[in-house]
């Protein structure tokens, strides 16, 4: 397997975010150049379980996945007026075209909806998104898949026949994406923000709490309802504007952001709708996006020690190590057993291609469970001296319990079949 290769995290580095380092240093990613990372092995195991959870949700409320090209032309970006947003990456064909490579899909999808136009209200809501590599020309790129050059990002856009309806779906998305941080066991606050480049009517951001956020987020102590502090004014006394509580203030790492956007986009490009009278009508849109990188990032910087990786346990690369003994001390029996053991979990329903066995055998039992710690594996399992016992006993280790715990064979399986996984 293609993982930690000895390479040890030193005590002291210019790095001051836990998840990069913990990323870095056990082969999850590996910058390519600054604010461009590769994702390995483990990592993209990780990021597709993601994928997974996102789709599952989206499919849910009945959106359909489509994908848009990463190019668009000058002429797009011109009509909508966003031209000469800075972050925009740039570039010319050789017949000295202008293009640029999206950060976002508003003006392309508005397109794709016209060449279809007009729908009629039955047909409502539309629901178009997608999951793919975005990029933005970010001036001072940081924290690795937190504030990159290149990141994947899923850009759901919704289309409605009025804007009561699509109230409705801005809401319904929202509560799918609390789902989905639900699901990820992840701590995260919604908040009201600023509708910023991309503009419309409402817009709220997702947020995981973390010290190393770079947005400042106010929250309601008594209806937990939350602000993004570009939105307040500090000249005034910090009340909540729901229910005149007292605020407080925490750092955020943006993980996700919805937009109800009005008729911003659809009035230019023609995205319509037959209204009850048969009139013709832009269509209300919302866009919502979620950064798949940047939560797979953040969901590791809020969970884990400072040595140790805690995935969101429905999302790690593997749900079990197995350990047989070293070299000289019964390997050849313990490593049958941890075949036998390993073949009888991966018949399991939810556990099937979740198991990897340590067969490093060079190297001692305590290294490899160092290891292992290290990477995160949300179950590791020991087959030690008392494996070679009539029944075996086996050395269980969950990152939560205080102490290992022996067990057979069929109270480990127990335990291992209320796993959940995608």
């Amino acid at each position: 397997m293609f993982q930690n290769f000895g390479k040890v995290q030193p005590a002291e580095t210019s790095l001051s975010c836990k998840s990069h380092k913990l990323m870095l240093y056990n082969e999850i990613i590996q910058q390519c150049h600054p604010g461009h990372y590769h994702i390995l092995p483990l990592g993209m195991r990780s990021l597709e379980k993601l994928i997974r959870v996102i789709d599952e949700e989206m499919d849910s409320i009945g959106a359909q996945k489509i994908s848009m090209p990463c190019i668009t032309p000058l002429s797009f970006w011109k009509k909508s007026g966003r031209w000469q947003i800075k972050e925009l990456y740039k570039l010319k064909n050789r017949q000295d075209q202008e293009f640029c490579i999206n950060p976002t899909h508003e003006e392309s999808v508005s397109l794709l909806f016209s060449c279809h136009a007009p729908f009629t209200a039955k047909e409502a809501p539309i629901m178009l998104y997608q999951i793919s590599r975005k990029f933005r020309d970010e001036m001072a790129p940081k924290y690795a898949l937190l504030r990159g050059r290149e990141f994947e990002m899923k850009d759901l856009y919704t289309f409605d026949s009025c804007l009561e309806k699509a109230k409705e779906t801005y809401e319904n998305v929202c509560f799918a994406y609390e789902k989905i941080f639900n699901r990820l066991q992840v701590p995260f606050v919604k908040v009201e923000a600023s509708t910023g480049d991309i503009g419309g009517k409402i817009s709220h951001e997702f947020h995981l709490p973390s010290n190393i956020g770079e947005d400042i987020l106010y929250i309601c102590k008594g209806c937990n309802h939350g602000v993004n502090k570009e939105l307040i004014d500090q000249s005034k006394e910090q009340q909540c504007p729901k229910c005149g509580g007292d605020l407080h203030f925490t750092s955020g790492i943006e993980v996700g952001h919805a937009f109800l956007l009005g008729q911003k986009y659809s009035s230019i490009f023609k995205a319509t709708f037959i209204d009850k009278n048969d009139n013709i009508i832009p269509s209300q849109m919302g866009c919502f996006g979620l950064g798949v990188t940047r939560i797979l990032q953040a969901g590791i910087e809020v969970l884990s020690l400072d040595r140790q990786i805690r995935w969101p346990k429905l999302i790690a690369p593997y749900q079990l190590c197995i350990i047989p003994q070293k070299e000289g001390y019964q390997s050849k029996e313990t490593m049958d057993l941890a075949m036998a053991l390993s073949d009888q979990i991966i018949n399991m329903p939810n556990l099937n291609g979740e198991v990897v066995i340590d067969d490093r055998l060079h190297m001692t039992i305590g290294k490899r469970l160092y290891e292992a710690k290290r990477i995160g594996y949300p179950h590791i399992v020991i087959v030690g001296k008392r494996a070679l016992e009539s029944p075996p006993q086996f050395e269980v280790i969950l990152p939560e319990w205080q102490e290992c715990q022996f067990m057979s064979v069929d109270c480990l399986c127990q335990i291992l079949s209320g796993v959940k996984t995608i």
